[in-house]
C-alpha cells in the first residue's frame, strides 16, 4: 500500500500553493478557523454577486464566470462552512444569465487562458448548471434560480445522460441531491452502465493521459456513488494516486495550462485534493 509523505505535501503547499489553498489546508488538516479560509474566498467575488478573478486557475478573468461560482462553492463544502450572503449574491448572477449556464462568459476571451477554453464552455450545459445546483440542495439554499436551473438540468436530462466524465460527474451530484427522490432512483437506474464508455475517463488508472478517475466520483468511502466501481478499482486508483506525489511534495497535472504561474496553482489545487482524497480512504501516514 502507497502512502505519500504527508510532510512533504505540506512544504509544498506552504511553499508553492496559493492562499487560498494554504488556508483551506490549514483549516481541513491543523484545525485553524474555517473563516480565515472563507475570508481569503470572498477576495475573488465582485460587485454582481459572483466570482472571477481566476478562482478556477486555468484562465486569468477577472469578470465573474458561472465556473468560478461552482469552484468557490466546492470550497465552501469543502470547509463545511457556508456563506450563505456570498452564495445568495451568486445566484443572482447566475440567474442574471439564464436558468442553465455554460462554464464561461464571452468575457474570457480577453484574457489568458489554457488552450481547452474555447467558445463551446459558453453554451448552456449540464457542466457546471448541475454542479451548482446540486450543493444549493444539499445545502438547503433558495432561491429562485435553484429552482429555473433544476428544470433546466431535468430538460437536459430528458435527451439521456452526457457522453463526457465532466458532465457525467455533475449529474451525479445532482441525482445525490435532488429532491424528487423518484425521478431521481429512476435515472440511478442507467448511470452504471455507461460508466466504461465515458469520454475523458480513465478506469484504468495506468492509462496515460488526461482524464477523470473513480475517485472523481467517488472521493470518499461513504459516497453514495461508491458502489459503481469494484473495491479493486478504487485501490488500484489510490495505489496510483499516491505514487504520483512528485519529488517537491506537490501532486502534477496532466494538462497544459497557460503559464508557469498558472501551473504551479493548479498544482496547489490537485496536491489539495489528493491529501483529501487520501485521507478519505485511510491512505496517509499517522500524524
Amino acid at each position: 500500500m502507497n502512502r505519500p509523505s504527508f510532510d512533504d505535501a505540506r512544504t509544498f503547499l506552504y511553499s508553492s500553493g496559493r492562499l487560498l489553498e494554504r488556508r483551506v489546508f490549514s483549516a481541513l488538516f491543523e484545525g485553524t478557523d474555517a473563516d480565515d479560509a472563507l475570508d481569503v474566498l470572498r477576495a475573488y467575488r465582485n460587485a454582481d454577486g459572483g466570482f472571477g478573478h481566476g478562482l478556477e486557475p486555468d484562465k486569468r478573468v477577472p469578470d465573474s464566470q458561472p465556473l468560478d461560482v461552482e469552484t468557490a462553492f466546492q470550497v465552501m463544502d469543502a470547509l463545511g462552512r457556508v456563506d450563505n450572503d456570498a452564495v445568495v449574491g451568486a445566484c443572482g448572477f447566475l440567474g442574471g444569465l439564464g436558468a442553465g449556464v455554460g462554464c464561461l462568459t464571452p468575457a474570457y476571451r480577453g484574457y489568458p487562458r489554457a488552450p481547452h477554453w474555447e467558445d463551446w464552455a459558453l453554451v448552456p450545459s449540464l457542466n457546471p448548471t448541475a454542479g451548482i445546483v446540486a450543493l444549493l440542495w444539499k445545502w438547503r439554499v433558495e432561491h429562485p434560480w435553484r429552482e429555473s436551473a433544476t428544470a433546466f438540468c431535468w430538460e437536459q436530462l430528458e435527451a439521456g445522460l452526457p457522453l463526457d466524465a465532466h458532465s457525467f460527474g455533475e449529474v451525479l451530484s445532482f441525482v445525490a441531491a435532488c429532491p424528487e427522490r423518484e425521478r431521481a432512483e429512476a435515472l440511478s437506474g442507467q448511470i452504471a452502465g455507461r460508466v466504461a464508455s465515458l469520454e475523458m475517463f480513465r478506469l484504468d488508472p495506468s492509462s496515460p493521459g488526461y482524464g477523470l478517475t473513480p475517485l472523481h466520483f467517488a472521493s470518499a468511502p461513504d459516497s453514495p456513488w461508491i458502489t459503481l466501481f469494484e473495491t479493486a478499482v478504487i485501490e488500484a486508483h489510490l495505489d496510483a494516486l499516491a505514487a504520483e506525489q512528485c519529488a517537491d511534495g506537490g501532486w502534477p497535472i496532466s494538462w497544459e495550462t497557460l503559464s508557469g504561474a498558472a501551473e504551479c496553482d493548479c498544482r496547489g489545487v490537485q496536491t489539495l485534493w489528493a491529501l483529501r482524497t487520501l485521507r478519505a480512504f485511510g491512505r496517509l501516514p499517522a500524524a
